[in-house]
């Protein structure tokens, strides 16, 4: 006897394998019914499953004690990257996931949640780039982020007077952010800024 399989079966084989091995997946018919962004991040007990796709980012929790939660929110862009870190060292983790808006700016944030003593999550507030005047000078985008030790790091090239999208000719500015706050205010804040 010969099986056969559904077309529709057929495009569930890249979510599995995307759930299984953490990646991102490309969908290459552009239809919408594959995720574009994918990753699974442990931290201890706890698990974090990351998701988007159509303009749309989900994270799902297992692990905290009052249960799991999803939270979902509508992005501008495409996620480049997730990461889990204790950036208060409270011993519990924080969910950190990056954004890239589209066209040619690039200009990035964070999404993130910080968790509650182990019991729930709560969201963390990011600072629009372009708003704070402390690194905003020579700001055009193009924005990396990353996590070092318990601090945010974000990374930019710096633009001079006349300097074109494509073609920044300043150094690249380095920016430090510490979790401030408790469950109900968490933010980002910067903490320090260095140029090479």
């Amino acid at each position: 006897m010969r099986l056969s399989v559904s077309s529709s079966l057929r495009a569930l084989f890249p979510l599995c394998l995307a759930t299984i091995c953490g990646c991102a997946v490309v969908n290459p018919n552009n239809t919408g019914d594959v995720a574009s962004f994918s990753k699974d991040l442990q931290w201890d007990n706890d698990v974090f499953e990351v998701r988007s796709a159509s303009g749309k980012l989900t994270i799902r929790t297992f692990g905290q004690d009052e249960g799991n939660e999803i939270f979902e929110q509508s992005i501008e862009g495409m996620v480049t990257g997730a990461e889990a870190a204790d950036l208060n060292h409270d011993g519990f983790p924080e969910v950190l996931v990056y954004v890239t808006s589209d066209g040619s700016g690039s200009y990035g944030t964070v999404i993130g949640y910080s968790s509650n003593n182990g019991k729930s999550m709560s969201q963390i507030y990011f600072p629009p780039t372009a708003e704070n005047s402390k690194i905003n000078q020579g700001y055009m985008g193009h924005d990396t982020f990353s996590t070092a030790e318990d601090t945010l790091v974000q990374s930019f090239p710096v633009y001079r007077p006349g300097d074109s999208n494509a073609n920044p000719t300043g150094p690249t500015r380095q920016v430090q952010y510490a979790l401030v706050g408790d469950m109900n205010s968490r933010k980002f804040e910067v903490s320090r800024t260095f140029e090479n």
